[in-house]
């Protein structure tokens, strides 16, 4: 019988199916990305990310990523403008198995700035390039355990860009 790799059994012998995230490479025309600061009242708070979030029942992961980067960034992006770049999972003994989709992007509408409130909590956003991001990814208070090797793709997506 297969089951789903993903999934995981919680301390109660239920079956928990993953959470999946999604997030986005956003790209600019200098062949750098966008990484967001996490707040500082959040988990992992203080460290930086590729935006995005989780993805709501009913949703499809292209839709919940333009709808969190409106969220998170106020820009608008429309779905057929994402593609797929990488994803990561949670390891063992994680308290809920998380699949993170990576998506890149080079179109959007607006200027990427952080709400008010969310600035006020200390999230920020920084456009890297390759060096700059994989230098980040190497630092540990540099991003999340998850968006390392999705940090990892991207810099290889960037070097070939120019």
């Amino acid at each position: 019988m297969l089951t789903n790799p993903f999934s995981h059994t919680d301390a109660t012998g239920a079956v928990r199916a993953p959470l999946i995230v999604v997030a986005a490479a956003l790209v600019d025309r200098d062949a750098r990305v966008l990484v967001l600061r996490r707040r500082d009242d959040k988990e992992h708070g203080g460290l930086w990310e590729f935006p995005g979030g989780k993805v709501e029942p009913g949703e499809s992961p292209p839709i919940a990523l333009a709808r969190e980067l409106a969220e998170e960034l106020c820009i608008e992006v429309e779905s057929e403008a994402f593609s797929t770049l990488s994803f990561a999972t949670s390891g063992e003994g994680a308290a809920r198995p998380i699949v993170l989709l990576l998506y890149a992007c080079r179109q959007w509408d607006g200027a990427p700035t952080v709400p008010e409130a969310d600035a006020a909590a200390g999230a920020a956003i920084a456009w890297r390039d390759a060096d700059d991001l994989a230098q980040l990814a190497l630092r540990p208070d540099g991003m999340p355990p998850l968006d390392v090797p999705l940090a990892n793709a991207v810099v290889t997506m960037l070097k070939s860009l120019g």
